[in-house]
């Protein structure tokens, strides 16, 4: 591994600087699919934030604007999916006081902690985890990006902070590149960046199992619940796939190079939570994105709905009635966990 030189960046309250070191990463050519996910949800989102749906000033510095416009019921999809994972994050936020801490696992160019720190609700440090060339490339944003590298350095205590290719530590902030399914290699590195497993936690994948087989995801959730005694974990992702639409959705993706190896457990919102109570979760709820949509307040409703317009609300209901967000906790009684719905 080559070493680089630092990079000065420049913070309203002092001077500091990350310093990075090049490295080279050799990735299994068979998750590139999986990879472009990552690009796809992006781009999306960023498009999506362009027309008003959602306020991010932040996902502009990791994705660039596409040029094709994004059909309404894709950007009303991710409006929902925001929305939600959002409020069950801020709801654990309130339980905890922010005394805990987050685990985006597959967080790709999510901006979340940025967001937090806007509305001062970080919590004690917030972890990211995804393949090592995605945090390289998200790496790479935040050190070329005085908006992003700029939060981080502020609630950072030391003059410099390392970085390298495929991680970031902080003091309330890290990245970290590696492989889900190397349960031994993710708990090292975590470790490594101070995570604590007596704060309560917060695990988040966002259409991340799905990718994995059923085992693999099954060793993720457990290594999850055995690690930490007070415990939420949020999953979304696709659901309903026994159907026709679902047939399609597996169809278009295979044709990418994309396998959703974890497709079986995506039966219906019961498989859902029965996988999370089935390996050590003692809590689980599942709702699909429509009734999550329903529930939503109707002023924002009307917002989004008057952003443009969208002819075939069943194409909508279609799609949306194939993902949903599920929630699980463990512990934490004290704490109010059991209570936290959407």
């Amino acid at each position: 591994m080559g070493k680089g030189t630092g990079t000065p960046m420049a913070t309203r309250q002092r001077e500091s600087s990350i310093t990075s070191c090049c490295s080279t990463s050799s990735c299994d050519a068979d998750d590139e699919g999986v990879r472009g996910t990552c690009e796809d949800a992006s781009l999306c989102k960023r498009f999506a934030v362009s027309i008003g749906y959602w306020h991010d000033p932040y996902i502009q510095h990791f994705v660039r604007l596409s040029k094709e416009r994004k059909a309404p019921e894709i950007n009303r999809g991710y409006f929902a999916r925001v929305h939600g994972v959002s409020q069950l994050i801020k709801a654990f936020l309130r339980k905890t006081e922010c005394h805990c801490q987050i685990v985006n696992l597959g967080a790709g160019m999510d901006t979340t902690f940025w967001r937090l720190k806007d509305e001062d609700l970080l919590p004690s440090k917030y972890f990211e985890v995804d393949f090592p060339m995605i945090v390289t490339r998200k790496l790479h944003s935040i050190k070329c990006k005085p908006p992003l590298s700029s939060p981080i350095l502020e609630l950072h205590s030391e003059d410099t902070l390392q970085m390298d290719g495929h991680i970031l530590d902080s003091k309330r902030y890290a990245v970290i590149g590696a492989d889900l399914r190397d349960l031994s290699e993710l708990e090292e590195k975590l470790k490594k960046c101070n995570m604590n497993t007596q704060l309560p936690t917060l695990l988040i994948a966002e259409c991340v199992l799905v990718y994995m087989t059923p085992e693999q995801s099954a060793n993720l959730l457990k290594w999850a619940a055995n690690s930490f005694e007070r415990a939420m974990f949020i999953n979304y992702e696709q659901v309903n796939m026994g159907d026709r639409f679902g047939q399609i959705m597996i169809e278009n993706l295979r044709r990418r190079q994309c396998d959703l190896a974890g497709v079986e457990t995506c039966k219906s919102l019961e498989s859902q939570k029965e996988r999370l109570l089935s390996n050590g979760w003692e809590t689980a709820s599942a709702v699909d994105m429509m009734e999550l949509y329903n529930r939503l307040p109707r002023a924002e409703v009307s917002r989004i709905e008057s952003l443009e317009f969208l002819d075939e609300m069943e194409l909508l209901e279609q799609l949306m009635r194939h993902y949903c967000l599920c929630w699980a906790t463990k512990g934490g009684n004290e704490l109010g966990l059991k209570e936290i719905t959407y």
